[in-house]
């Protein structure tokens, strides 16, 4: 960031430390005051001029601190020099050095304006002193105390440039951070929704066929076999859905979208062989298909696959009857999907602390990613999970 008024602005690590332009300047002054001049204007008379030729070399190292101050100072001094009967070369450098930082420091305005005072007063101190406006001497002072200025500007318009441009470039490293991060975030979620997909169905299945084989083993060994048959198959499809989702997590390539548009997508095309598989696990399931499944558009056709999956995954585990009811209803403008199932609220009673799953979670973000609403609630029978689904028109699709 560009610095202000009287703070050190940033030091390349490459430049050498600030002291030692402190010391090359006041070795210069020092040497302004004894070296030989052929004009005596040049040189110090008296203790009270060598005095005034030698502070500047104590002032400079403050101009970091306040610029403002010390330029004015030394001005103060070079003046003092004109009216003493001298010219200190050593004064004037430090004026031009002064100058060079307040410029480099400050505002462009502000040392636009500090400059044209520094001009007006040097101009009128030479026109007392030395009677003559157009002296070559003050013509020379002016100059350098604009080339000065003009040097320190431009190094600070340099420096706000550089400093302008690390910013930019840390924010975008930042942005690109967060962005990553929320990809992370946003990819953990999808596989746990995908996870849940994967697993919850099945699992359901193979504990509740395992029960019926526990139970028929001895009395109805053919029911146990099926069971055991169910179980297997449940088993071998869970292993499947795993290992599909596992080779897309270890694609050493992503693939546009993630990678989840490399793994097989789930289609109300599949629904007979979703109900097909929950009446192998003895849930009764009654479908109703109004209007046109094929209009919708492939994430929400995906959805809607999902959405009757987890109803009658619910309905497998919680409901009451074994039984549950579908209905898909597609409009013109949307797509209703609507999975009921009984449900016994004594059996809800007796355990208060079961722990709530993460399936209806993962359901709605879903829902939500494709502009859709999620209801869920009691009805008259039993529980109740409605979704609509947006379709869009032929165009925006």
């Amino acid at each position: 960031m560009p610095s202000r008024a009287g703070e050190e602005p940033l030091r390349s690590p490459h430049r050498p430390p600030a002291w030692v332009g402190d010391i090359i300047a006041a070795i210069l002054i020092v040497g302004a005051v004894v070296v030989p001049y052929p004009d005596p204007a040049l040189l110090p008379q008296d203790p009270l001029q060598v005095a005034a030729s030698l502070l500047p070399a104590a002032l400079l190292p403050l101009r970091r601190r306040w610029p403002l101050g010390v330029l004015g100072a030394c001005v103060a001094i070079y003046i003092a020099c004109g009216f003493l009967g001298f010219v200190s070369p050593g004064v004037l450098l430090a004026v031009v050095v002064a100058m060079f930082g307040a410029a480099n420091r400050l505002p462009r305005r502000s040392s636009l304006v500090a400059l044209g005072v520094i001009v007006v007063v040097i101009a009128t101190a030479a026109t007392i002193t030395l009677g003559d406006i157009l002296e070559p001497r003050v013509f020379q002072v002016v100059v350098s105390i604009a080339l000065a200025a003009a040097g320190g500007d431009a190094t600070r318009s340099r420096r706000e440039y550089l400093d302008a441009v690390t910013e930019r470039a840390i924010r975008a490293e930042q942005t690109r951070e967060a962005e990553a991060m929320r990809a992370v975030s946003e990819e953990r979620l999808r596989i746990a929704r995908d996870l849940h997909d994967a697993v919850a169905h099945q699992i359901s299945v193979v504990s509740l066929n395992a029960g019926v084989a526990t139970s028929a083993l001895e009395s109805r060994p053919e029911k146990a076999r099926e069971a055991l048959a169910t179980i297997r198959s449940a088993s071998r499809a869970v292993l499947r859905e795993i290992g599909d989702l596992l080779a897309v997590l270890r694609a050493e390539e992503p693939r546009a979208g993630g990678g989840a548009a490399d793994a097989p997508q789930p289609s109300l095309r599949q629904l007979d062989a979703l109900v097909a598989s929950f009446g192998a696990s003895e849930l009764a399931v009654v479908t109703r298909v109004e209007g046109d499944p094929a209009r919708l558009p492939i994430p929400s056709d995906a959805v809607a696959f999902r959405v009757v999956q987890e109803g009658l995954t619910n309905a497998l585990k919680h409901g009451s009857e074994h039984r549950a009811h579908v209905l898909i209803d597609v409009a013109d403008e949307s797509a209703r999907i609507i999975v009921t199932n009984p449900v016994d609220r004594s059996t809800e009673l007796r355990d208060p602390d079961a722990p709530v799953g993460f399936g209806l979670i993962g359901l709605r973000e879903r829902v939500a990613a494709v502009r859709g609403t999620m209801e869920t609630g009691d009805s008259a029978t039993g529980f109740r999970l409605v979704v609509t689904l947006p379709i869009p028109e032929e165009e925006e699709r």
